[in-house]
């Protein structure tokens, strides 16, 4: 457990000493949140009540999606990005002769990058939000420390489908193009773009099922109390299911690329 802990926390100070990535990063968080917030109260004024939402939820949702873009790195990034590049340039046999797991290692230092994109582009953005905008707060600390646990989780689940692309460099040599697809169903189907809950009958329960909804969807609405009591536990067990079953198979993916690793150019 020492190791692990120690792999997260160098991954913490490493992403914290880009302060003005990170600054940057803030800002543009909050200019796309005001933007977003008027373009949904202008959507929610015109169908009140929409995915059972209230204008409230619609503006804090938005600024929810905010502070977990880049936690949840749901747009990519994070240390899967490294392995990606290590496994098309080989250095990824370096990595193999750890006398640790290839995936444990990378997700200890995802979580602590995704803790320190928390306590600043997630926290921060939320701050600004509160102030402009009458947003809504978890309704207790019961309810706060489900959030919290959901956000860990969906950390994992996206790790393990970033994971998965990486890999493919494996094959492929260089996962761009996965990345780019990934990118786009990531973007549509944990809500981000639009809350899952406004989607057509149908195609939203689909929706709500499938691991991106743990991005996203599944932490904002226990954060605003469309999901309580056993729903609560329900969204979490989902999350729970989601992050053992995409990390068996990113054990098996490994293994098969591993017996067949071809370091380019030798």
């Amino acid at each position: 457990m020492s190791l692990w802990l120690a792999i997260a926390r160098r991954a913490f100070r490493r992403y914290s000493t880009y302060r003005a990535a990170t600054l940057s990063g803030i800002f543009t968080n909050c200019v796309f949140g005001v933007i977003y917030s008027y373009v949904y109260l202008a959507v929610w004024a015109a169908a009140p009540g929409a995915g059972g939402y209230s204008s409230q939820d619609a503006v804090t949702y938005v600024w929810l999606g905010q502070a977990l873009i880049m936690t949840v790195a749901l747009w990519g990034g994070g240390t899967t990005e490294e392995l990606a590049e290590r496994i098309r340039t080989g250095d990824v046999v370096i990595d193999l002769y750890r006398p640790v797991g290839l995936i444990g290692w990378y997700l200890a230092g995802d979580l602590g990058r995704a803790a320190y994109h928390l306590l600043t582009r997630g926290l921060v953005p939320l701050l600004v939000g509160a102030l402009l905008f009458d947003i809504s707060a978890p309704d207790g600390p019961v309810t706060a420390v489900a959030v919290l646990l959901s956000v860990a989780l969906a950390v994992v689940v996206s790790f393990t489908m970033r994971f998965l692309v990486a890999a493919l460099a494996f094959w492929l040599l260089d996962a761009t193009g996965p990345r780019l697809l990934a990118v786009v169903l990531a973007t549509f189907l944990s809500g981000m773009a639009v809350p899952l809950v406004i989607f057509p009958d149908g195609l939203r329960e689909v929706a709500l099922v499938l691991p991106w909804a743990s991005f996203l969807q599944t932490p904002a609405d226990i954060w605003l109390g469309e999901r309580t009591g056993w729903s609560t536990l329900g969204g979490l067990g989902l999350q729970v299911f989601w992050a053992g079953a995409l990390l068996a198979l990113c054990a098996v993916v490994l293994t098969r690329a591993t017996r067949k690793v071809v370091v380019q150019g030798g």
